[in-house]
């Protein structure tokens, strides 16, 4: 036993059958990664600093390759700079604020979502995902200005306009003493060859990929006069004017009034596949919208990639994917953008760690969470997105990475047949950075409900670097996820591969059956220490319905009895990330008590598979209703939300703009494809 004295014994006879199906699965597995070890090591390359890169696939350098093109919002750190891929010329936009003595100050970049007295107010408005047109509005110090964005082929037009209106310090543009100054400069960015320089009203910028000339209306091309010098720190030539009246950028040919390459109407036949499906246009224009923004080209390793939101890319040295995030924003792309998708699934896959898992976090300069991963949703992510676009060659580069990560799980999360959390200490490259390594809370991280209250009276062991608890949530993942992979590798005519992935699903499916109480009419996590079951309820507790793991009767039981309770999960705003009746509901602080998109998506693939069409309805509404009340009022896409305002703007710990926010809205779009569903909203 692992657990020693201290540990009750289990029913003896399902111990001897995990004890058998467990050796010979660990046989399997240990050839597999042996076999898979081999073939990264093949496949493989050395980057910069001796860490190991998988090499791109030819059909996923082609995905990567068709990304990086043209004009688009690709650096991370401003929603300002328009960039042109692949030469790495960026037009950056700022602004000087001229208007009290002894308080000037210069905005250098600007981002949606961040806080602080005297932040700047991003609200954004639109962006399409191949950057062909992007419009937001920015408020700052008093002022409020307009930013959209036209593109045609390597042609890009940008239109500054002042607003009337009130910015983040309280008092309107008629208040201040002088108009805001424009200023906008040119350079090259990460190391690309290029130089750039000002000749009269020109800006010219030229590298190998050849000459691209920068006009501005604000003066003329021909002009001998150059803006006079101004006290801002910018190291590429530049532009100045004050904003009174709309200003003009653009490259390709001089114009003398503010024209842009705007298109008016949107291409894409995604467009005309949701118009036959009648789905929200505004959840749409909101999805796309926000991937847009938070879509970024990441130079360390040369791709296209969508973090979690540009403030926390920011704080994190200049990207960060997490492992449930960025497969929940290759879902999201789907609906629009197949290449993003693919790449965001890919990326985070590509992350994966020497021992065979997909990190929590993959951060700047290399670092990544060498002791713990994240939920297990890659395989029934990969899987949807087959079926979706059909492309195999995806499933070949998704697999092998997803077969080590899967194998992973059983052996280094299981406890006498059941899997905990844990964070593994002693694995190397140690992320030095992290002192949560080898921890309790490393544990909770690898959950990614990082203070979830089901987790206050887990017992860590440093020993076995797991929880001593059952997990139901981390069960019917992995579950669902042998389901999925188990799929892809029936696809991919690797028989012995699916019938090893089914013995392990079915050896957790009935280990997770022993979590059922009956009294509570719910499946519940166990703690082994006492073998005792924990009563404290979270949507994890619903997750059996998505791994197809509840009887009919224990599935009625769940949502009559528990989903539907107004004094449990049930509600105007649902559903929250902890019971209602339970004490930590009252925290609203992050996972204790506030509702998360992902678990609400998880939680409705369950109903997919259990509910009844008005539950689902129902369910798919009132997460359609929490998303757009703040989407509406200022294009906020939360990290999280308040179960009890309906709001995500009452604390600081949700970002306001995190993509996986917008998992709200896609639940309507996924609920209203079942057919027979009637038209809403």
């Amino acid at each position: 036993m692992r657990w020693g004295k201290e540990l009750k014994l289990r029913p003896l006879v399902r111990n001897l059958v995990h004890a058998v199906a467990f050796t010979s699965l660990l046989f399997a597995a240990a050839l597999a990664l042996a076999q898979s070890a081999t073939a990264q090591q093949a496949s493989s390359h050395f980057a910069p600093g001796g860490a190991t890169v998988p090499r791109r696939s030819a059909e996923y350098e082609a995905v990567q390759k068709s990304l990086a093109q043209g004009w688009n919002t690709w650096d991370t750190n401003s929603v300002l700079t328009q960039v042109l891929l692949p030469d790495g010329l960026a037009i950056h936009v700022g602004l000087k604020d001229n208007s009290t003595i002894n308080g000037d100050s210069f905005l250098q970049s600007a981002l949606i979502g961040r806080f602080g007295k005297d932040a700047e107010v991003v609200t954004p408005i639109e962006h399409a995902w191949d950057g062909s047109h992007t419009d937001l509005r920015l408020a700052w110090r008093g002022h409020t200005i307009r930013v959209r964005t036209g593109v045609s082929g390597r042609d890009i037009a940008i239109e500054i306009s002042p607003e009337p209106g009130t910015g983040s310090a309280g008092h309107t543009t008629a208040d201040t003493f002088l108009p805001v100054t424009l200023v906008v400069w040119v350079d090259y960015l990460w190391n690309r060859p290029g130089k750039v320089t000002r000749t009269k009203g020109v800006i010219e910028a030229n590298s190998p990929a050849g000459k691209v000339p920068i006009y501005c209306t604000c003066v003329s091309p021909d002009s001998d006069l150059s803006d006079p010098p101004i006290n801002i720190p910018v190291g590429g030539p530049y532009f100045t004017v004050d904003l009174v009246k709309p200003v003009g950028i653009n490259t390709g040919r001089a114009r003398t009034e503010v024209e842009t390459a705007m298109q008016t109407v949107r291409a894409g036949s995604y467009r005309g596949e949701f118009a036959t499906n009648q789905v929200s246009r505004q959840v749409l224009d909101a999805i796309e919208t926000t991937l847009g923004w938070d879509t970024i080209y990441e130079p360390e390793k040369q791709r296209v990639v969508s973090p979690v939101s540009r403030v926390w890319s920011v704080g994190w040295g200049g990207y960060v994917l997490f492992d449930w995030d960025n497969f929940f924003a290759a879902t999201l792309a789907s609906i629009g953008d197949k290449n993003l998708a693919y790449a965001n699934a890919l990326e985070i896959l590509r992350e994966e760690t020497p021992q065979g898992f997909v990190p929590n976090y993959a951060r700047a300069g290399g670092w990544k969470s060498s002791d713990r991963s994240e939920p297990p949703v890659g395989a029934i992510t990969v899987l949807g997105l087959y079926r979706k676009f059909h492309d195999r060659w995806f499933l070949r580069d998704a697999y092998a990475p997803l077969l080590r990560w899967n194998i992973w799980w059983s052996q280094h999360r299981d406890t006498d047949g059941y899997l905990a959390w844990g964070s593994d200490a002693d694995n190397q490259p140690a992320n030095l950075d992290d002192h949560s390594r080898g921890t309790k809370q490393g544990a909770e991280y690898e959950s990614g409900l990082d203070n979830s209250p089901m987790y206050d009276d887990a017992v860590y062991n440093p020993q076995t670097h797991l929880f001593e608890m059952a997990d139901v949530g981390l069960m019917s993942l992995y579950i669902a996820d042998c389901d999925a992979l188990a799929q892809i590798a029936d696809e991919l005519g690797k028989t012995e591969d699916a019938k090893q992935i089914r013995a392990r699903a079915e050896m957790y499916r009935k280990s997770l059956a022993t979590l059922w109480d009956a009294k509570t009419g719910m499946f519940l996590n166990k703690d082994l220490h006492t073998d005792q079951f924990s009563h404290r309820l979270s949507p994890t507790n619903f997750y059996p319905l998505m791994a197809k793991a509840a009887t009919p009767e224990q599935a009625h039981r769940m949502l009559e009895e528990h989903l539907k309770n107004p004094n449990e999960f049930w509600g105007e705003w649902v559903i929250p990330s902890i019971a209602r009746n339970d004490p930590a509901f009252k925290d609203q602080d992050y996972w204790r008590g506030r509702i998360w998109g992902p678990m609400n998506f998880l939680v409705y693939l369950g109903l997919e598979n259990y509910a009844d069409k008005a539950t689902r309805d129902a369910f798919a509404q009132k997460s359609y209703d929490l998303f757009l009340k703040e989407w509406r009022a200022h294009g906020h896409v939360h990290e999280n939300y308040n179960a009890v305002l309906g709001t995500g703007d009452d604390v600081t710990s949700s970002d306001r703009f995190y993509h996986w926010g917008a998992l709200l809205g896609y639940i309507d779009y996924l609920d209203l494809q079942t057919p027979g569903t009637d038209v809403r909203h």
